[in-house]
């Protein structure tokens, strides 16, 4: 799951940052509102993590516009403020939940599992497709020849990968997704990790692959 973080404070966003990657979300990290309206309007985020007090552009404005650009994604505003009518005015403009600083980052994980839930198709802590299972707490893959720790990068190309089964995602897409827009790898990174994968499920006596399909894309599909 791709997060966008929008928070000024350097030191506060190199601990989110941090504790977000190590609970395998993806994270772009990014510093005033101009930035984040950019990243989240040509970006392909699950959700975003909005600080209100920013430069250039502040929180509120940034949720007011990629709402009325008709984008649903979550969002959950975060202040050090703590009056009643900033809460009210973040929440009308579009907001999904608000936590006010400071706050248990076991709180924001739970909020963020909390309000992507709801706009995830299959919201099951396990997600299933053929004989096999991966379980979204653990990052643990599971067959009937046993189980396999799946590595950040691996997980969230499979979740990707099972939560859209049969169809097509492109090498673009699980880069963008995953490495995001600011990367300094190379695309073949895509190619390298779904070798991983597959050598994973094989492991685990899945009887499902994952198929390329030339200049298209790739798609998890059940062995013939």
């Amino acid at each position: 799951m791709r997060l966008l973080l929008a928070e000024d404070e350097r030191s506060m966003s190199r601990a989110l940052t941090a504790i977000l990657t190590k609970n395998n979300y993806s994270v772009d990290p990014v510093y005033d509102g101009e930035e984040a309206l950019r990243y989240l309007l040509t970006g392909d985020y699950d959700a975003a993590i909005l600080d209100i007090m920013m430069p250039k552009v502040d929180g509120i404005e940034v949720l007011k516009k990629i709402r009325s650009e008709g984008m649903l994604l979550p969002v959950i505003m975060l202040t050090a403020r703590s009056q009643v009518e900033d809460k009210i005015e973040g929440l009308d403009s579009g907001a999904n939940d608000y936590l006010t600083k400071p706050f248990d980052t076991k709180e924001l994980l739970a909020r963020i599992r909390a309000m992507t839930r709801v706009s995830t198709v299959q919201a099951d802590s396990v997600l299933k497709f053929g004989n096999i299972s991966l379980d979204r707490t653990t990052s643990e893959l599971s067959g009937p020849k046993g189980s396999v720790k799946l590595s950040g990068k691996e997980y969230q190309m499979l979740e990707l990968l099972m939560q859209n089964p049969k169809m097509l995602i492109s090498a673009d897409r699980f880069f963008d997704k995953i490495w995001g827009l600011d990367s300094d790898a190379d695309i073949s990174v895509v190619w390298t990790f779904l070798s991983y994968l597959r050598k994973k499920l094989e492991s685990t006596g899945a009887n499902i692959i994952i198929k390329a399909s030339r200049g298209q894309g790739y798609s998890l599909e059940l062995k013939e």
